[in-house]
């Protein structure tokens, strides 16, 4: 039977229109599943859509519609999206299905019935677009700290969560798993806030109806983040013991932007400590693109739309920028002069321009028949090693999620064969009928090199790889096998690639 791997995007928020953020968290998780894929593992690749709260009750009444009518209508913007963009999720959950709506409901009855939910009155300030209670302390000039918006003195019946007896288990948890949560910064980011005490939470709301009902007391609505947080077990089938369940939780990583690190690592642990279920084996919190220097806002009209990117640009253009140009973890700067000078750059000219030149050759001195090269010289065995050594390295850098190195050691390969090409000159070569062994040798060399490249890149540019494999007449489906040096056989019809990126005036 195959390993498991299990990974999973945020459910976002259907009341957004899909931005570069959600198209980066997404591509991530899906290069991720393609990786595990190839490296031979059985993957669950979950995304979907929040769909509950006091935000899209309001916007939904602004648009005349009911709240249902305004997600199904506004969940297609993702779907299209993660279609256009090649994810390839194996499921897309959304909080308003019924085996999400099951699931919540037994969760909070579970963890209800075991003392850890009770029933008591709120007063704090809220903050409506980021549905969330702050101190007066917490406040920032009167201000949600988050968002910077106003917030409004509340005072409700609520059911609360004992987040408060959990504290030293969690602390406990994550000091005894380093790699719970990352970047480390951020552990210790947490770490911090969970010994400053965590304080009992409100989760459940009567200021409106559009959510789950609290069983057995529906004039209350379940918290939404409670509700949404639920979805990565409520997927799985839980409570039910399905197979999906069994085989795929705990999750192998939930990744998420860093501003909704603390309901990951703090509340979804803490629920499940209640509820007695296995915790998540690791939370990854990625960093913020900004755009040209500024920070992303509707205000300042400059939301980079991923649609648009993929019109101008191409799918795997895009692809690769968000993971190549930010170690992953950090904050970004998005500009489109840095798009083009990577198209241009990293793929038109080193991957594309290698792929083009070599199999001309191919064609041009063997008929696009591929020779059966004789032994390997001391320069050919160097461009073996470092192409073997690069998908040891590759895996190392999956596994720390470190896409930007892993796809800087492939361009080290591809520097490496446009250096084994300048160096070997096949062209001089070619002119000499008693070096055509020699030249038989270097030609595969080259090809093979860039057939294990491209077998690793399809992880990251999946329609890319699909066409160069197929001039280098090897099939599209890959796995861990091919990923061996000598998987290209003598006799194999190689065409010319057509240029796999077009140069862009920037």
């Amino acid at each position: 039977m195959k390993p498991a791997f299990y990974v999973t995007t945020p459910i976002y928020y259907v009341n957004d229109v899909p931005h570069i953020g959600h198209a980066y968290t997404t591509v991530a998780a899906d290069v991720l599943a393609r990786y595990k894929r190839l490296m031979g593992y059985e993957v669950c690749f979950l995304t979907g859509s929040d769909e509950h709260g006091q935000k899209v009750e309001k916007a939904a009444i602004t648009a005349g519609e009911t709240p249902l009518e305004l997600a199904d209508r506004v969940v297609k913007r993702f779907q299209a999206l993660w279609e256009r963009l090649g994810i390839s999720n194996t499921d897309f959950i959304r909080t308003t299905q019924e085996r999400h709506k099951k699931g919540v409901a037994h969760i909070f009855t579970d963890i209800l019935e075991k003392g850890d939910i009770y029933l008591g009155e709120y007063e704090d300030w809220y903050c409506t677009p980021c549905e969330t209670f702050w101190t007066e302390t917490q406040l920032s000039d009167n201000r949600c700290p988050d968002c910077n918006r106003p917030v409004e003195k509340l005072k409700e019946e609520s059911y609360f969560f004992r987040m408060s007896k959990y504290q030293q288990a969690l602390l406990e948890h994550i000091e005894a798993n380093p790699d719970f949560i990352q970047p480390k910064s951020k552990r210790n980011e947490i770490i911090s806030f969970v010994k400053e005490g965590l304080r009992d939470l409100s989760v459940s709301r009567t200021t409106f109806t559009w959510g789950i009902p609290v069983p057995g007391n529906e004039k209350h609505v379940i918290y939404v983040w409670f509700d949404a947080l639920t979805n990565y077990v409520t997927a799985l089938g839980y409570p039910d013991a399905t197979p999906e369940y069994g085989r795929f939780w705990p999750v192998d990583v939930h990744l998420i932007g860093k501003d909704i690190l603390r309901f990951h690592s703090v509340y979804w642990p803490t629920f499940l400590m209640a509820a007695g279920l296995p915790l998540p084996k690791k939370v990854y919190a990625h960093g913020w693109w900004t755009v040209e220097g500024q920070k992303m806002s509707k205000s300042l009209q400059n939301v980079v739309e991923p649609n648009m990117l993929i019109d101008k640009y191409g799918v795997d253009v895009v692809r690769y920028f968000l993971l190549r140009e930010v170690p992953f973890g950090l904050d970004g700067d998005f500009s489109h002069a840095a798009l083009v000078q990577r198209l241009n750059s990293d793929l038109a000219n080193d991957l594309g321009n290698l792929l083009s030149r070599s199999t001309a050759m191919a064609v041009k001195y063997f008929n696009g028949v591929l020779p059966e090269p004789a032994e390997l010289t001391e320069s050919d065995l160097a461009l073996k090693k470092k192409t073997v050594e690069m998908v040891t390295a590759v895996d190392a850098c999956m596994d720390d999620l470190a896409f930007s190195k892993a796809l800087q050691a492939i361009w080290d390969v591809i520097s490496a064969g446009n250096k084994y090409i300048d160096e070997q000159a096949p062209w001089t070569l070619a002119k000499d009928q008693a070096l055509n062994d020699r030249l038989a040798t270097v030609m595969y060399c080259l090809l093979e090199s860039q057939r294990i490249v491209h077998c690793i890149l399809s992880a990251f540019l999946p329609a890319t790889t699909e066409k160069a494999l197929c001039s280098l007449g090897c099939p599209k489906e890959v796995d861990q096998a091919v990923l061996a040096w000598g998987g290209l056989k003598a006799g194999t019809t190689v065409c010319k690639a057509e240029a796999l990126f077009p140069r862009m005036e920037g």
